[in-house]
């Protein structure tokens, strides 16, 4: 990145952390909910029953991407006639804290804008196309509720092609299930905030307040991904609500205070080790998702303001880099990734991101599992959520990046 980050960067480190506190208990309680909704149709997450018959996909020319292209540099379009790609009416499956215009936002623009990469065209989105590469396979997005949005989104961009009664949604915790019963596939999401193990990992009972991460354990959680088809990791905000955290590296007994940007990276070198000894290359395929931006302090693009995201319904235009997303542990992330020998690819949707201010949750989301009162919402400057994504939204278009890939390697091994 070019971008350097803002002199405030001093006041941002007080501040970021008394912020993120409101909206990651959003997370917790939105995952306890779901958990008590349905605990049955425990189908297929350890491991695909049967084979189904594969069907060719042909890949048009209009659906290649040039080589040289960086689909991550670009800009967003205006464009009303293809986006949204779903409504939140036509899927089920969307949970109250993303669906940002039932919940009583005023406009619906920030559903409208298209991801343009400067040097070649994305291939539109194509449910049947993805649900046929995914045939006899299991795909996992793992992480905290950021990732959990992009699981939603994609269980919304496929769910339209599927018959009812051919598609099941499970939520034990700390999985969720969508299966597709004539592909013989399955679209997990696996809550893991830290990708490590912490006290933090059950969805259901654990505090915000206090956190405690193993930085040389994993076991707890990747068996739990053995044997996946496809893997998206994610894993930031969490990290950053103190400067230092608590955490043990060899005997649990020994808790000792480590700067976060450290511990980050020995949690990654971690995850990195389980990577290079347990990832078959030839059968499957590794994603990590960078850092999803948050939008808190309007002063950033609008200086001598004073507010955040609320009220927010165009992107940023021009260069932009918020001071929420911290430049270190993106290096640590480009780092450990160089050094790995198995090939784990980038999802690099932190400056696309970047400049979708408006594309927020904003007042419009949940705060401990309920929607914000009329009270709440008058008073933005506490309750705004500028961390969490509306869907139909910008998850969407870090899933038309993911899908796009997938069809290029289909491409290339068909």
């Amino acid at each position: 990145m070019t971008t350097q980050p803002s002199p405030h960067y001093r006041r941002i480190q007080l501040l970021f952390p008394l912020a993120l506190f409101s909206v990651l208990i959003l997370g917790t309680a939105r995952i306890c909910l779901d958990n008590l909704k349905n605990n049955q149709q425990y189908l297929m997450w350890r491991g695909l029953s049967r084979r189904s018959f594969r069907v060719p996909i042909k890949v048009s020319e209009d659906e290649i991407i040039e080589d040289g292209c960086n689909v991550f540099e670009g800009k967003w379009i205006w464009d009303n006639q293809s986006y949204p790609l779903y409504r939140e009416e036509s899927c089920p499956f969307l949970v109250k804290q993303t669906t940002c215009l039932r919940n009583g936002r005023p406009d619906s623009f920030y559903q409208n804008w298209r991801w343009q990469p400067n040097s070649c065209n994305l291939p539109k989105f194509n449910a049947l196309k993805f649900l046929e590469m995914l045939r006899d396979k299991r795909l996992m997005f793992v992480g905290d509720s950021i990732q959990r949005g992009m699981f939603e989104s994609m269980v919304c961009l496929v769910q339209s092609a599927i018959p009812d009664g051919k598609k099941s949604l499970t939520r034990i915790a700390p999985r969720k299930i969508f299966a597709v019963e004539e592909f013989n596939a399955t679209i997990e999401y696996y809550w893991a905030p830290f990708i490590i193990e912490s006290i933090s990992d059950h969805a259901t009972n654990h505090t915000v307040f206090k956190r405690l991460v193993k930085l040389d354990s994993v076991a707890k959680h990747s068996r739990e991904w053995e044997g996946v088809d496809i893997l998206i990791f994610e894993s930031y905000v969490w990290w950053m609500y103190k400067p230092q955290i608590n955490a043990t590296y060899g005997s649990p007994e020994n808790i000792q205070e480590y700067n976060t940007t450290t511990a980050y990276r020995l949690a990654l070198e971690t995850w990195a080790n389980w990577i290079e000894s347990s990832i078959n290359p030839q059968t499957q395929k590794i994603f990590f998702a960078t850092m999803s931006p948050t939008h808190l302090w309007n002063w950033e693009w609008k200086p001598g303001s004073d507010g955040n995201c609320f009220t927010e319904t165009h992107p940023i235009e021009g260069s932009y880099w918020g001071t929420g997303s911290n430049l270190e542990i993106m290096g640590i992330v480009k780092d450990i990734m160089g050094q790995l020998k198995v090939n784990v690819r980038l999802l690099n949707i932190t400056q696309l991101s970047e400049f979708r201010k408006d594309g927020h949750t904003s007042v419009f989301g949940e705060r401990k599992g309920k929607l914000l009162t009329k009270e709440q919402r008058s008073d933005p400057k506490t309750y705004a959520d500028c961390i969490h994504w509306c869907l139909p939204g910008v998850p969407d278009s870090w899933n038309e990046i993911l899908y796009a890939m997938l069809l290029q390697d289909y491409r290339v091994h068909h």
